[in-house]
């Protein structure tokens, strides 16, 4: 007998946070996230998404034992600005059990109808700046700080329900040369020139804070005609400051603006932080986030989070700057290997980035929708 509770109170949203650290527990490449930032985000009074938003959560039991948890959510500005009739799924996490994963994706397709919505989709979070899209591929590969990791069956789970695949992510992981390029040495230099550009060069974290308002713009001016964007709202880009701000190292952050100031280009990288979140397995407690600290200053490995070229100067070698600079950083601090950021199928002038370095296409994800 497969029982759905809605959960309402502070401690049933630790519960359906902490449910993926059981069913998890046994796998070499799960990296669980820090629970009180997770219960933080589901909490109204913490996120300012839900000034646009609302969800309910639910969690699955089976003999008194919880064996699935998901997140139902309604984005108002997807819905009404949009005109996507979509309620969205996330969190999603199940035992191997097509009928409990029917009862729980039954919840959130009755919560849609229950709003006149027309079809769901998922797994996604509250935005475009959220976690989003099931494993497909890369399952013997850790996931990064901003990605979710599922067993194989997943996917296979909503195949058998009839759900139809949506939207595609790919990652790419990439070997960093022993020296920067020279054609991207002198090419760069050219591009600076020409266009009469400045790097922005920061000592520290809080230094980047008062771009940081100009690259979400960058953000939502680069990535507007994607099929997964929803503009990024101001509220949401102050939680996002002081939810990321901790983790950043000021010297992976590449800022171009042009000869009066404006910002027209960036790129953010941070050093991964993946090891050590397993290591912090879900707590913050000051000891703990030493292995944050660890992973800021002595890692091989880094991660490419997001980058932002104003229209106006797309297609003209900017990127050449940006790779040039980091490459630069990574030399000096001994990094190997970058993991990309998911980046959707069709984007196509994002992946082109890498043809020119040593790149493997290490992981797949992908969304899944189903009319209600």
């Amino acid at each position: 007998m497969i029982t759905i509770k809605e959960i309402t109170s502070k401690g049933g949203l630790t519960t359906f946070v902490k449910f993926p650290f059981e069913l998890y527990k046994d796998s070499p490449y799960y990296v669980p996230s820090i629970i009180k930032e997770e219960v933080d985000v589901m909490n109204p009074k913490k996120n300012p998404v839900f000034k646009n938003a609302d969800a309910k959560y639910f969690l699955a039991y089976k003999n008194n034992k919880i064996v699935g948890r998901i997140a139902a959510i309604i984005n108002w500005i997807e819905v009404k600005e949009q005109k996507k009739p979509k309620v969205r799924f996330g969190w999603f996490d199940v035992i191997d059990d097509l009928e409990v994963t029917k009862a729980l994706l039954q919840k959130v397709s009755e919560y849609g109808a229950q709003n006149s919505l027309e079809y769901m989709e998922g797994p996604v979070g509250f935005s475009n700046m959220d976690k989003a899209g099931i494993l497909i591929k890369g399952f013997e590969e850790l996931n990064t700080m901003i990605t979710w990791y599922n067993y194989p069956y997943y996917s296979k789970h909503l195949e058998k329900l009839n759900f139809e695949p949506a939207a595609t992510w790919v990652e790419y992981k990439i070997r960093i040369p022993k020296q920067t390029k020279e054609k991207v040495v002198k090419f760069a230099k050219v591009i600076k020139e020409r266009y009469e550009l400045n790097l922005l060069k920061f000592n520290k974290s809080k230094e980047i804070l008062q771009y940081a308002d100009d690259m979400f713009d960058l953000l939502n001016k680069t990535y507007s005609s994607l099929q997964t964007f929803v503009p990024i709202q101001q509220y949401q880009i102050d939680m996002y400051k002081k939810k990321y701000l901790p983790y950043l190292n000021p010297e992976y952050i590449t800022c171009i603006a042009d000869k009066t100031g404006k910002l027209i280009a960036f790129s953010i990288v941070m050093p991964s932080f993946s090891k050590a979140l397993k290591k912090m397995n879900g707590k913050i407690y000051p000891l703990r986030f030493l292995h944050i600290l660890k992973a800021q200053r002595r890692n091989d490995t880094a991660a490419f989070y997001l980058i932002g070229v104003d229209p106006k100067y797309q297609n003209k070698g900017i990127t050449a700057l940006i790779f040039k600079e980091m490459n630069e950083a990574f030399l000096r601090n001994g990094i190997e290997v970058v993991e990309t950021n998911p980046e959707l199928e069709e984007n196509k002038a994002i992946q082109a980035l890498w043809s020119g370095y040593e790149h493997e296409q290490h992981k797949v994800r992908r969304t899944f929708r189903k009319s209600i």
